[in-house]
């Protein structure tokens, strides 16, 4: 146990230092929350649907979540390529363990940005039902970002190179995104596309935030819950047997 926490509070305390890079993560959200937000927020209205702000703003702190998390794994990668994964692989501790302290550390980075993230979106105008839903927010922002921050660890294992890990990341996360209504309801859409959105985990990420913050769930929160549970058990399983097939 104490390899997993010295591996957490390094992560944690390598994403603290970088006061430039949290600054810069938060631009993205901002845009977002911003110029969709407010652009968008008559024509939301005038459809009946509500404030816009009060909709966009749960799945604004979702991407915060999982960009931050699914990232992660460059750092694995950086850790190779400077030695510090070799250090650490031929140290007398199990794999399991390793990555269970990386995985755990990226989710972690991915809950304080997700924080950030509340705290502009609140700036911004967003206002959440009661203080009763932050202990449910909290579990499912856990949730989503232990999901793929193991994505993110169980691909950084199979590559090499930043290079191939960017253009896999960016070639997977935008649809990830897109397709968890973050930006949109997930009611009455085409079939395909209904399919595709239940098929994303992060749909029921997105989906839990907006019923815990606004009381709003398209999907079902037990529903959210044990799917979220299971994806995160499944995509563990999967980044720990990647991990354990790195060559020192």
């Amino acid at each position: 146990m104490s390899t997993i926490y010295i591996l957490w509070l390094r992560e944690v305390k390598r994403y603290l230092r970088s006061r430039p890079q949290i600054i810069a993560s938060l631009a993205q959200p901002l845009l977002y929350l911003l110029v969709l937000g407010f652009g968008l927020g008559a024509v939301f209205q005038n459809a009946g649907q509500g404030s816009y702000i009060q909709f966009i703003g749960p799945g604004v702190i979702g991407m915060g979540i999982l960009f931050t998390s699914i990232f992660s794994g460059i750092g694995l990668l950086w850790d190779r390529q400077f030695g510090f994964l070799k250090e650490t692989l031929v140290a007398p501790v199990p794999r399991l363990q390793i990555m269970a302290g990386r995985t755990l550390g990226g989710a972690t980075i991915a809950m304080i940005q997700g924080t950030l993230v509340l705290v502009v979106c609140m700036i911004a105008g967003f206002r959440p039902q009661g203080v009763a839903a932050i202990p449910m927010a909290l579990m499912f922002m856990a949730l989503t970002a232990i999901v793929f921050a193991a994505l993110g660890t169980a691909i950084g294992s199979t590559l090499k190179d930043m290079q191939g890990f960017q253009l896999i990341m960016n070639f997977m996360v935008m649809p990830i995104f897109f397709l968890s209504g973050a930006l949109f309801p997930l009611s009455n859409l085409p079939t395909a596309l209904t399919v595709a959105t239940r098929l994303d985990p992060m749909a029921y990420g997105v989906d839990g935030l907006r019923a815990s913050f606004i009381g709003l769930s398209q999907i079902g929160i037990a529903t959210d819950v044990v799917v979220l549970a299971i994806v995160a058990t499944l995509f563990l399983i999967l980044g720990a047997r990647a991990f354990s097939r790195i060559q020192v």
